[in-house]
């Protein structure tokens, strides 16, 4: 059985580089080579051996990978995945900061090639869960805000996952108005972003990784829901599953759930 040819885009980030070390662990993927316009020197000698490309569309026409990984940036990753999908190559897409419209528009540009890509706001499993837990519970408790908290250098706030978590959440409860009718922001911004009448708070510190509890209140009660990914290689099972089951796929699915049983 032929290995699946592999490469990463964003090789040397932080994420990037925790992908290229489990692929090429894996005796089923075969790594091609990363993408990355900013590699540093400095750091060749991590993936000195495999070919590094600084422009993805050549690195695409170059290695014919089957699937591309995109650990990008939100500015990029959409001009990414075209070029992929226009190329017959599945994109696995961890980046964050798609919009519906954009994901919609890549499906379109997916099926007409016949292929599959997979978007996931949060490759860790125990997020995914998380996000389930947290619909259901809305259904009972439709009180609820989300606190999502993440390493400095991130670009995007909400989340993916917090977006992802909210979708979820606004389609089990009625559009409500939580808290005080008269509440006044005193510092603007305190009260956190507004999604479908709910609030949505982004920290972002160094020391954390990605973190996201959603608390919900009742009457003499609250239910909090959280997960905690103490390091990146909590997100490698859910990238592998994700590489091994793209290429079945038609059109791009946004949500690793749906890959699970």
């Amino acid at each position: 059985m032929s290995r699946i040819r592999v490469m990463v885009a964003g090789a040397n980030g932080r994420m990037g580089r925790q992908v290229v070390q489990m692929v090429l662990k894996d005796k089923e993927l075969e790594y091609l080579g990363g993408i990355d316009p900013s590699f540093p020197a400095e750091n060749e000698s991590i993936l000195k051996n495999y070919p590094l490309y600084k422009n993805f569309e050549e690195a695409i026409i170059e290695r014919r990978p089957d699937v591309v990984v995109d650990f990008t940036t939100p500015q990029t990753v959409k001009q990414n995945t075209e070029i992929a999908l226009r190329m017959g190559v599945s994109p696995v897409i961890g980046t964050t900061g798609l919009t519906y419209e954009e994901i919609l528009q890549l499906d379109k540009l997916a099926k007409e090639r016949e292929i599959g890509g997979i978007v996931a706001p949060n490759f860790a499993i125990g997020a995914v869960l998380m996000m389930r837990f947290a619909q259901i519970a809305a259904k009972y408790m439709p009180n609820v805000e989300i606190i999502e908290m993440h390493h400095d250098q991130k670009l995007d706030a909400p989340s993916g996952t917090a977006i992802k978590t909210a979708e979820l959440i606004a389609r089990e409860r009625k559009e409500i108005l939580q808290g005080h009718q008269d509440e006044k922001e005193i510092v603007k911004g305190s009260r956190g972003g507004e999604y479908s009448g709910f609030r949505i708070h982004s920290v972002r510190l160094p020391g954390l990784v990605a973190h996201q509890q959603v608390i919900f209140g009742d009457q003499g009660q609250t239910l909090t829901i959280r997960h905690d990914s103490i390091n990146r290689e909590s997100f490698m099972p859910g990238v592998n599953l994700a590489i091994k089951r793209v290429r079945t796929l038609s059109g791009i699915v946004y949500g690793l759930e749906h890959l699970l049983d």
